[in-house]
């Protein structure tokens, strides 16, 4: 789609990524001396961290988060299937809309505007129902780039040989599709991930929400969320990591 960068782009992006990264260290020393200067790198203030029950306590909050992350993924992946495979007016809408409708909207609709109708969900659901509805759109979006990215010559032969459209999709077309959309998949595994941290919005006991509590409880307000911070920054690494890894696997065997 694009041409490949010339040297005086390439330079151009070098000496930007350069300063963008100087700035980047200015920020952080700045703050490590405001930090220092407040006495919040004291180790009194840090040892806390070094103990096994607080560990333990925002490991049960990213053990909640993983649990409400998955539930959310699989309703998500099977809500944007069913999208990507049906394509209509209504389809389309529901995709575009809902990818410009922010998430915490959602969240409150269901926390307060459900209720008076007499849905009330417990707190579990009142996180995943809002999410999946939303990260339904986009999966869906992948689908069909997946979908898209398959040699139709593959479909045409199914039908040639007189396979049904439905059967040509789930054994022919979808397999296939799945090697491209692998890596996709979990980049935006990763985006959900980091959108449970709206569980604290209906209290639910996900990693954010232990910390809250953690920091009300020892008053380590800052403290707590840079060892929040640093589990999420962990976490979503890891995942990006994996993006990559599958991303290369399959530029590797598409050679």
């Amino acid at each position: 789609m694009f041409d490949a960068p010339g040297p005086r782009f390439r330079r151009r992006v070098f000496w930007v990524s350069v300063v963008s990264g100087l700035v980047l260290l200015g920020l952080v020393a700045l703050g490590l001396r405001q930090f220092a200067a407040g006495g919040q790198l004291e180790p009194v203030r840090w040892r806390p961290y070094l103990t096994w029950p607080v560990w333990r306590y925002l490991l049960e909050g990213l053990w909640s988060t993983v649990v409400a992350a998955c539930a959310t993924g699989v309703l998500a992946m099977a809500g944007g299937l069913l999208l990507a495979l049906r394509p209509n007016r209504f389809t389309h809408a529901y995709a575009e809309v809902m990818r410009t409708v922010p998430v915490l909207l959602l969240v409150y609709v269901m926390l307060f505007v459900l209720p008076s109708f007499g849905v009330n969900l417990p707190l579990f659901w009142k996180l995943v129902v809002p999410l999946a509805l939303s990260h339904a759109a986009s999966y869906a979006v992948i689908f069909r780039a997946g979908v898209s990215a398959v040699d139709p010559g593959q479909r045409e032969a199914g039908l040639s040989l007189g396979m049904p459209d439905g059967v040509v999709t789930r054994f022919v077309v979808l397999p296939q599709a799945v090697r491209h959309m692998t890596p996709l998949l979990v980049t935006q595994a990763v985006s959900l991930l980091k959108d449970t941290s709206l569980g604290y919005v209906v209290s639910y006991t996900e990693l954010l929400f232990n910390g809250r509590v953690l920091a009300n409880y020892n008053g380590l307000l800052i403290q707590t969320f840079i060892v929040v911070a640093f589990v999420y920054l962990v976490v979503n690494l890891a995942l990006s990591r994996l993006a990559h890894r599958l991303e290369a696997a399959r530029a590797r065997t598409a050679r």
